[in-house]
């Protein structure tokens, strides 16, 4: 092979995570606009990582590479790159995002590093093919899913493809960067909707603002068809004076509404079965997991239920103070334990799961939601709303079963085995109108495109038409959106939240979770789970996005299939954590409904293809060993075809999503999934280049329990050369040993690229060792035997806890390691500490610990004294000032930790490295509440030292050496 001259790009050396982090953050909390807010798909990784990973995978970093910018020097090469920074500052903000100015300056640096690597190749046999300057390589992403990675390739000015083996993810990215392309800059097509202001007729379509509002006009169009069909079935609620006049519970917040009727936005209902006391023969009584409605400080609503003698029950709505029985409804414990609401008799679940599976489950009206001028109000069930609800008979449901895996779904358990299931005879009616009128309406916008001088040759989306007909097939795809997202809220699995009150969707996780109450939307409100509101927010979207150069979504087999020359960016599964097939099935079965006729070929199965998706499902391969065996080989065809395919000069970043459940006690960062994934990246030809950890998810709190995705590492890949040497496990040793101690100090200070917070040490480090063990074809054991990666990363992952401190903090770290904060017995601490060169009495003379009765406790930071002085202190240990330092950060905020500091200066290194040994330590432990305080300290520490610079040097007189 033609050896190619490639200069190191910026992801290879660095990168300000900082701003990344941040922003990627920020944009988790933005809702109107935003590409996530066209789909749900999960996992999608933010927009500001997406558009920063591919800026720095494609520019040079300045510093240079084997001679090839001889000519610059490392002071000149540090301005250059921190313009490069500050391009990836401005272009991360999500107020940047189509903000010409910011992206013209990328885009040119971009194109300014392309024509120095061509010139770099020009006579390379194949320049002409891989190295013209005037054509920049295209983008692809062979597992494209939610559609962010090729978006923003877009964006930056590349051609995008994007292919994922899903037909939901592939009509996504088709949403996204294929259509809006096609039909950019042309104005709407639809009837102006009356409810608009008159400037809405002269407004500039540029870009896909004419396809946003064609999307807006014609799903108002949509909600108006739908009224006048189903309408009957969502009726207002007339307030009345007996409503507020009920002497046993009057209801003042209804008196500036008696005779008008309001719409109602929600229906509350409890699902219900027979109760098992044989004492109240076969009533039905409601699994309600809470009876309170709205707990906010100026609006508490509940549900008081009444019960008369002849076991006849109904709910009151109250206002005020709530019962404390109310809060947990006729819940009795966490899963279907539940109490009969007319005897107080358990309910276990064994009797649920019959009743459920003999079809026997019913559902309970318990109360309404009616929208006002004022704000929500709370009513009472009526025979009127109650017949309504039960007056739909829809024609169609989805038969498409769910799969039997209570991981990821647990309402088959209760005899809701398809996903029809999931919704109610008035919600099935509903969206079956809302599919007929996506058909209509498809047509409708044909007839209104060629009225208004668009060409109609007949030729549809799928064989690449942009006259009417395909025009019409593109709002049609929108339109079919809108449906989909209808059925996140018009679902029985949707829920009502309490404060703020309002409809939740459903997937508030990654599965298909049972719900007991549930509240059903009214999809003609104007309110949460309106049709009209869902059409206005994807126009929002789409009124935002690039809508420029080439753009192509296709359905393939990653492991199938990699374009040729292209640079590579991809998001590909985690192991098992989203079963990303199964999922979609539950917007499939509607989409396709809708879409089939339009994408005969990515909708010809009646569920989405499931059998070669690479994720680790041991239901599915007959295993856990077979479903890990099927995800390496899989991964590994696919990484290789990668490593093969990809444009040479640039490496390949690979996303992979770490859970905090991954960072196992003992071994380091390391699990099942993260070792499998590193084995395939590995023998697939990679060699890690890099690793850079990068704030991807939410990120809740260390003390959930649940394994909630908290950051993601991208990897930073090349091709591994053909003929690289193996290695023994001394010489990797060896390297490892003159290698790691740099690269940690770098990250741990910061050097060229943001210092690296305790949270994400661990996953850092992995970049220099793995570069280290990928580059040589294999690292050999002593039987001759090639190493394991797990092996490998708990070698690197030592060089975070053999960190040298004085004997009492060496005392303190393994005691609290055995034990936390917890009391031990003396003879053990007496033992602990002889070994460490100390002793438990110089230990409680040092007021580091207590020792009384036989027992030893490290005292917490909140127990050290306000009054400490370090140039006092006759034993100063790194342990104590630590946590001197966490307690004045904690009470009296940086600049008087500062001030401490600049007090013991010369201790600060050594105080750092432990604030990151032990948050290490207390996240391997699970110990939430000690890892923040370590945590916070560390990622304050620039403040901390720049408020000691500004005190000045204090004490310097006094050592505080051991």
């Amino acid at each position: 092979m033609y050896p190619v001259k490639t200069p190191k790009k910026l992801i290879e050396v660095a990168l300000p995570l900082d701003a990344i982090n941040v922003a990627s953050a920020k944009e988790k909390s933005i809702r109107h606009g935003h590409p996530s807010t066209l789909h749900l798909w999960w996992a999608r990784r933010p927009l500001a990582t997406a558009r920063a990973v591919i800026f720095a995978q494609m520019v040079n970093d300045p510093g240079g590479e084997r001679g090839y910018f001889a000519g610059m020097t490392k002071a000149q090469a540090a301005v250059k790159r921190e313009e490069l920074f500050k391009i990836i500052e401005d272009l991360v903000l999500w107020e940047n995002t189509n903000n010409e100015e910011v992206l013209g300056r990328a885009q040119a640096a971009i194109r300014e590093s392309w024509r120095e690597t061509c010139r770099l190749n020009k006579g390379h046999p194949q320049a002409a093919e891989l190295f013209n300057p005037e054509i920049l390589p295209s983008f692809h992403d062979p597992f494209a899913g939610g559609g962010a990675l090729p978006l923003e390739a877009q964006r930056l000015g590349l051609d995008a493809f994007a292919s994922d083996l899903n037909p939901v993810a592939v009509t996504i990215n088709k949403a996204m960067i294929e259509i809006p392309p096609k039909f950019t800059g042309r104005a709407p097509v639809g009837p102006f909707v009356e409810r608009d202001k008159q400037s809405k007729l002269h407004e500039d379509w540029a870009g896909a603002r004419g396809l946003a509002e064609d999307t807006r006009r014609y799903g108002s169009w949509m909600r108006a068809e739908a009224q006048a069909r189903i309408g009957h079935l969502y009726p207002a609620i007339e307030v009345t004076d007996a409503m507020v006049s009920d002497i046993g519970n009057p209801r003042p917040d209804l008196v500036p509404f008696v005779g008008e009727r309001l719409t109602v936005i929600a229906w509350i209902w409890a699902r219900t079965i027979r109760s098992p006391n044989p004492a109240v023969g076969n009533v039905e009584v409601p699994l309600a997991s809470t009876f309170l409605l709205s707990t906010k400080d100026s609006k508490q609503v509940y549900l008081r239920p009444l019960i008369d003698e002849g076991h006849r029950y109904r709910f009151q709505v109250r206002l005020g103070e709530p019962d404390e029985s109310a809060k947990d409804g006729t819940k009795l414990a966490r899963g279907a334990n539940f109490r009969c609401l007319l005897s107080n008799a358990p309910i276990e679940p064994k009797h649920i799961y019959s009743e459920a599976s003999a079809g026997r489950m019913g559902a309970r009206l318990m109360a309404m939601v009616a929208e006002s001028a004022s704000g929500r109000v709370y009513l009472e069930p009526t025979p009127e709303h109650e017949a309504a609800a039960l007056a739909a008979r829809p024609e169609w449901k989805p038969e498409v079963l769910m799969p039997e895996n209570p991981r990821w779904f647990s309402p088959p358990l209760y005899g809701l085995k398809a996903y029809g299931d999931l919704f109610t005879q008035r919600q099935l009616f509903a969206l079956t109108t809302l599919c007929d009128l996506v058909s209509e309406a498809t047509e409708l916008v044909r007839t209104d495109a060629v009225r208004a001088g668009w060409p109609d040759d007949g030729v549809g989306l799928a064989v690449g038409g942009t006259g009417a007909t395909a025009y019409a097939e593109a709002i049609g795809v929108y339109l079919s959106f809108c449906v989909d997202k209808n059925t996140l809220t018009n679902t029985s699995l949707a829920t009502w939240q309490k404060d703020p009150d309002r409809l939740t969707q459903a997937y508030s996780r990654q599965a298909i979770a049972m719900t007991w109450d549930f509240a059903e939307a009214n999809p003609l409100s104007d309110a949460g789970g309106g049709f009209l509101i869902t059409a206005d927010a994807i126009a929002k979207v789409l009124h935002r996005l690039p809508a420029h150069g080439v753009g192509l979504a296709y359905q393939q087999d990653a492991a199938l299939n990699a374009r040729a020359g292209c640079v590579v960016s991809t998001d590909p599964p985690y192991y098992d954590n989203i079963g990303y097939a199964d999922l979609s099935d539950y917007f499939y079965v509607w989409m396709r409904r809708n879409l089939r006729k339009t994408f005969p070929d990515t909708f010809a199965t009646v569920a989405v293809p499931k059998a070669a998706e690479l994720v680790a499902v041991p239901y599915r391969h007959g295993g856990k060993a077979e479903a890990e065996a099927f995800f390496l080989n899989g991964m590994t065809s696919a990484m290789h075809r990668l490593a093969l395919q990809s444009h040479p000069a640039f490496p390949v970043s690979i996303y992979y999503a770490f859970k905090q459940s991954e960072t196992q006690e003992l071994t380091g960062t390391s699990n099942t999934g993260w070792d499998t994934f590193l084995e395939a990246v590995i023998r697939a030809g990679f060699s890690i280049h890099g690793t850079w950890p990068v704030r991807t998810e939410l990120v809740g709190s260390l003390k959930k329990a649940i394994n909630a995705l908290a950051s993601s590492i991208v990897l930073v890949c090349r091709r591994r050369e053909v003929d690289a040497p193996a290695i023994g496990r001394r010489e990797f040793m060896r390297e490892l040993n003159a290698a790691l101690p740099d690269a940690l100090d770098e990250m741990t200070r910061g050097g060229v690229n943001s210092p690296v917070a305790p949270v994400d040490l661990s996953q850092s480090i992995i970049g220099p060792g793995m570069a280290i063990f990928s580059k040589y074809s294999a690292v050999l054991e002593a039987d001759g035997k090639p190493m394991s990666v797990r092996t490998a990363l708990q070698l690197i992952n030592r060089f975070l806890s053999e960190d040298d401190f004085d004997a009492d903090s060496q005392f303190c770290l393994h005691w609290f390691e055995s034990i936390g904060w917890a009391s031990g017995k003396f003879g053990d601490a007496d033992v602990l500490a002889r070994a460490k060169g100390t002793s438990v009495r110089g230990l409680s003379e040092a007021q580091v610990l207590e020792s009384s009765g036989g027992q030893v406790r490290l005292f917490k930071w909140r127990e050290y004294p306000k009054d400490w002085s370090p140039e006092d202190d006759q034993r100063p240990a790194v342990w104590e000032m630590l946590h001197h330092l966490i307690r004045t950060l904690n009470t009296d905020g940086e600049a008087a930790t500062g001030a401490l500091l600049a007090r013991m200066m010369d201790k600060a290194e050594p105080i750092r490295a432990m604030a990151y040994r032990l948050y290490t330590l207390s996240e391997r432990k699970g110990w939430a509440e000690e890892a923040r305080a370590y945590n916070e300290l560390v990622t304050s520490w620039q403040g901390i030292e720049s408020a000691a610079n500004e005190a000045g040097p204090r004490g310097t007189q006094v050592s505080l050496d051991m």
